[in-house]
């Protein structure tokens, strides 16, 4: 039997309400099922029947004791039999044309010299609450966006395909970062590998965005906790004080003001989830980056994943 040319690793953590639709899509694909295998990495406690649908719909199930999605990501690829990885998420459906198009993209692309990889298109599904409404007006997860930023472009890892000979050449994901551990992962790849990166358009990947305001919160309270850790990791380009600190807590008083304005329009849910996001976000920042605790796992030379080979 030959090889894939493309593995999908999907994490997953108590995810037994959400892995079905996303491995139905997968299962839906228009590429070749000779072409691509799915891998799911489960935490093995607790057993909340996330491995059993997953091995019922034909994924190849990588358990472990559950570090992160960065570790599970990285457990995921050292199973990988494909040339390339694709990454999605458990709350994701990818379209039926997901992997095609991501696989057309790089190969077009090998004609002008190495490939690094693709990222496409991640999109709401059912936002039908403010909260969800309102990471689908600003864009969240847009690779496109994310790509063009001048010094650390990345791609978000619902909707990625890099090639596993280059992950394996910077052994992954950093398990040490609670998020952000894309923009890390991306970032050594550029600089280590190097190879152009493309964005697919045609890719799609359907998302469910956090529903509620709370939830959203949690989420970015996250992000400010793998943002502050992304500056730890980075501490001799991205230098931080107090004065900046208090620079950006001055910003986000100005947007508690604008968030203040009344309406019930587009415009207003943008001002008000803007609050909420930076305000979660520099929370999230600050009782990490100034944490002792935390500066202490960052010192050194950076522990990445463990070798990634499956021979």
């Amino acid at each position: 039997m030959s090889e894939p040319r493309i593995s999908v690793v999907v994490p997953a953590r108590n995810a037994a309400d959400t892995i079905g639709q996303c491995l139905g899509g997968l299962a839906a694909q228009s590429l070749s099922r000779e072409l691509f295998e799915v891998l799911v990495a489960v935490d093995m406690q607790p057993a909340d029947g996330t491995a059993e649908i997953a091995r019922s719909m034909g994924a190849h199930v990588v358990t472990q004791t559950m570090r992160g999605a960065g570790s599970a990501r990285n457990d995921g690829v050292a199973a990988a039999r494909g040339e390339w990885i694709a990454f999605t998420d458990a709350d994701c459906i990818p379209s039926r044309g997901w992997l095609k198009a991501l696989l057309a993209v790089v190969e077009a692309g090998q004609g002008n010299g190495p490939v690094l990889g693709a990222a496409g298109q991640t999109v709401g599904i059912d936002s039908t609450t403010a909260a969800a409404r309102f990471v689908d007006i600003t864009g969240g997860l847009r690779a496109d966006r994310h790509l063009a930023h001048q010094r650390y472009p990345w791609a978000p890892t619902t909707n990625v395909l890099y090639r596993r000979d280059a992950l394996v050449a910077v052994r992954g994901f950093d398990p040490r970062f609670d998020s952000y551990e894309g923009c890390d992962l991306h970032t050594r790849l550029t600089r280590q590998v190097g190879g152009e990166f493309l964005y697919a358009e045609r890719a799609i990947v359907n998302h469910r965005h956090r529903q509620g305001w709370r939830a959203y919160w949690r989420q970015q309270r996250s992000y400010g906790r793998g943002y502050a850790q992304f500056f730890h990791r980075y501490e001799a380009e991205l230098p931080w004080s107090v004065g900046a600190e208090m620079r950006e807590w001055a910003r986000l008083a100005i947007l508690g003001l604008a968030a203040l304005r009344p309406g019930r329009d587009d415009a207003a849910l943008v001002r008000r989830g803007t609050f909420v996001k930076r305000l979660a976000q520099r929370l999230g920042f600050v009782t990490t980056y100034w944490s002792r605790r935390e500066g202490s796992r960052w010192r050194g030379e950076a522990p990445i994943g463990a070798a990634l080979s499956n021979d």
